[in-house]
């Protein structure tokens, strides 16, 4: 196919290197530019997104936020500009629900499909091609662009209709957000105890509190590596759509509302752009001890 990428950053540059290696014809844009090595796999670097839309008959944006999806779709020299009937709109950022069924509305009177496809795995997910894809959208077009997903992750979801994709994925992240907290207070309480975090880790991995947040993050947060990985800021902005969905539905979220406010700590102490399992930091500074120390 010829396909189209845009949004080329930690998650994405990775995704479009699998579908160029998987013999795909890729245009590519990105607001920082093409990489080098997607350009030496074969990948042509584009404009604008409009140039990307007119050549390409699968157009994929991976970017960070709502307005990012607008604006790449729907502003000066955007995707829906450059738009022909019959092609395929699959965005793969997490946003807000509610904005992606008006997105998809947009693209839809231009007789074009539109799958929002979310993903879960991070950028040891997305390096491996082992992403967690969750889909909305209509089953034929879902049908023609599953072999691209299927080079770029492993289980892959047709959840439902538009919209279904990203609902999904708040609900993945409420998860996620809730079990980094509770893996960092269990390492905390651990460690303030004077046991070995590292060897409690591996302990509890044999049992059933095993998880792949305390297989990964915990690993981080006793080798004290926070480099992303996943940015507090963008978990920050998928526990924001959460909690304004869930006053939407009048549904109470009082756990994530508590990590949302651990991750607010983090933020304000300068970790917007630290990995999300940095969350054990603002534990930590309510402890007055830190993991990897022990007593």
């Amino acid at each position: 196919m010829n396909i189209g990428f845009i949004g080329l950053g930690i998650m994405g540059k990775p995704m479009a290197g699998h579908l160029i290696a998987g013999g795909h014809t890729a245009y590519l844009f990105s607001r920082s530019g093409v990489a080098r090595e997607l350009i030496d796999a074969g990948g042509i670097a584009c404009a604008s997104p409009r140039e990307v839309a007119q050549k390409a008959d699968v157009i994929i944006t991976m970017v960070p936020d709502t307005p990012d999806v607008e604006k790449v779709l729907f502003g000066k020299d955007g995707v829906a500009a450059g738009l022909a009937p019959g092609k395929i709109v699959v965005d793969m950022s997490s946003i807000s629900p509610i904005e992606t069924k008006q997105f998809a509305a947009r693209i839809n009177e231009q007789k074009c499909d539109y799958i929002d496809a979310p993903v879960s795995g991070g950028e040891v997910g997305a390096k491996n091609a082992a992403l967690t894809i969750m889909c909305g959208g209509p089953e034929a077009a879902f049908a023609k662009v599953k072999p691209l997903f299927e080079l770029m992750g492993k289980n892959i979801t047709l959840v439902g209709d538009t919209g279904s994709g990203q609902t999904c994925k708040v609900a993945n992240q409420i998860i996620v957000a809730l079990t980094i907290e509770a893996v960092g207070e269990a390492l905390l309480f651990a460690s303030k105890a004077g046991t070995d975090p590292a060897k409690v880790r591996q302990a509890l991995m044999g049992g059933f509190a095993n998880s792949r947040i305390l297989e990964v993050h915990g690993e981080r947060m006793v080798k004290r590596t926070f480099n992303p990985g996943f940015r507090i800021e963008l978990h920050q902005k998928d526990l924001n759509l959460a909690l304004a969905g869930a006053r939407a539905l009048g549904v109470s979220l009082p756990n994530t509302a508590t990590a949302q406010e651990l991750f607010n700590s983090c933020v304000a102490h300068g970790g917007a752009g630290w990995d999300h399992s940095a969350m054990v930091r603002a534990l930590e500074m309510m402890a007055n001890h830190e993991v990897a120390k022990g007593e």
